[in-house]
């Protein structure tokens, strides 16, 4: 389970820079992986703080992403791997900008929304601004 934050100011998307697979840095939505006992609305909120510095406020669940995945793993052995991705829509309320020290992305800086298409990003990025435009009422992220 994972939470992830969608936040657009003045035309511009909150984007985070991970090392990425391979070392091609690639840009993610601020967000991650929920600690046991957490709610996925506080851990929005604090990945978004640990990642660029924004505090935000949380304004409306846009949706949920379901994958699931088979990875190779040690000992000839498959993973079965099912993610479920919160994403949701919020506006900054504090905070200033900076990169994320000693964690798993590297930078963080807003992008204008037409640069987007033309930036190495993951696949995340593109579902939940599919979503934040076309607001589905049932929040179901499609491929």
């Amino acid at each position: 389970m994972a939470a992830y934050a969608v936040v657009v100011r003045d035309g511009q998307l909150l984007l985070a820079r991970s090392p990425g697979p391979g070392g091609v840095p690639e840009w993610v939505l601020p967000g991650g992986g929920t600690e046991h006992g957490e709610d996925p609305y506080d851990t929005v909120r604090r990945e978004v703080e640990e990642e660029t510095g924004h505090l935000v406020e949380v304004t409306r669940l846009l949706g949920v992403h379901s994958t699931r995945r088979t990875f190779p793993a040690r000992l000839g052995r498959t993973v079965d791997h099912h993610g479920i991705r919160l994403l949701y829509e919020a506006r900054v309320t504090g905070g200033e900008l900076r990169d994320e020290i000693g964690g798993t992305t590297e930078l963080a800086a807003w992008q204008p929304l037409d640069a987007v298409p033309g930036l190495v990003r993951v696949r995340l990025v593109d579902i939940a601004l599919r979503l934040w435009r076309e607001r589905p009422p049932t929040g179901r992220a499609q491929p």
